[in-house]
């Protein structure tokens, strides 16, 4: 399923079923099945229809959102190889492990906000009639070790722009793992028809807007004093990448 189609169903049991899993990430079939007290035949039924529209999909048993969101990248420096790929449930513990890591120093308040989100929600990957959210994610040797995030509203005045955010740890950064993410982010925006990617940091943090400065980001406004970082109010800087 793609991210810009709006999830539509044939019966209420299908809906039923396709909100607790979206809701809870993963699910596993028989645990959706007592909770939405089915019978077994109409369950069985709703949940193939499902499976064959491309809504979910189920791996041996865990259920799950099928989004079509690409495939899995390797690439090697001189100090390790890395694999970019979509996030997983499975990720959910590193992945706000690593925005945290990221967002320590409080200079990154927009990716500090999507952590609390993942936390209050416990879902990686979100897709129904209000909002849609993707992440890629940088592994080495299975552990994550950055990401890139994209926002993506369903209401129809907004679905032609979505928030990203990128980010890796401090560990693994001067080696292109962050330029790897924010690109295979934008390819996806850009190759599902959204005109313009956003992103707003602390005016404060110069290695973030140096960054995207760098590959061709530009900055429509300034919110002053829009952030309060310690004692200090601090401006916000909204940054944009326009698809031509």
């Amino acid at each position: 399923m793609e991210t810009s189609e709006r999830p539509t169903f044939e019966t209420e049991a299908g809906e039923e079923i396709y909100r607790y899993v979206e809701r809870h990430g993963t699910a596993a079939r028989h645990r959706v099945r007592e909770v939405t007290s089915l019978p077994p035949t109409e369950f069985r039924d709703a949940l193939e229809e499902l499976q064959t529209r491309g809504y979910l999909e189920d791996d041996g048993g865990t259920l799950q959102v099928a989004l079509d969101v690409g495939s899995v990248e390797t690439y090697e420096t001189d100090a390790f190889t890395y694999t970019v790929r979509p996030a997983r449930q499975a990720d959910f513990d590193g992945l706000v492990a690593t925005i945290r890591d990221v967002t320590d120093e409080e200079t990154y308040v927009v990716a500090e906000t999507i952590a609390e989100q993942l936390l209050y929600e416990d879902t990686v990957t979100r897709h129904n009639t209000v909002e849609s959210r993707v992440f890629f994610v940088a592994t080495v040797d299975g552990e994550v070790v950055g990401w890139s995030h994209l926002e993506l509203p369903q209401l129809e005045k907004l679905q032609s722009t979505a928030q990203l955010t990128v980010g890796v740890r401090g560990d693994r950064q001067g080696h292109g793992v962050g330029a790897k993410l924010l690109w295979r982010a934008l390819d996806w925006a850009e190759a599902n028809g959204y005109r313009k990617v956003y992103n707003s940091v602390p005016i404060t943090n110069d290695e973030a807007i140096a960054f995207l400065e760098s590959h061709g980001w530009d900055t429509e406004g300034v919110r002053k004093d829009h952030y309060t970082i310690g004692d200090r109010h601090v401006d916000e800087v909204m940054m944009a990448y326009t698809f031509s």
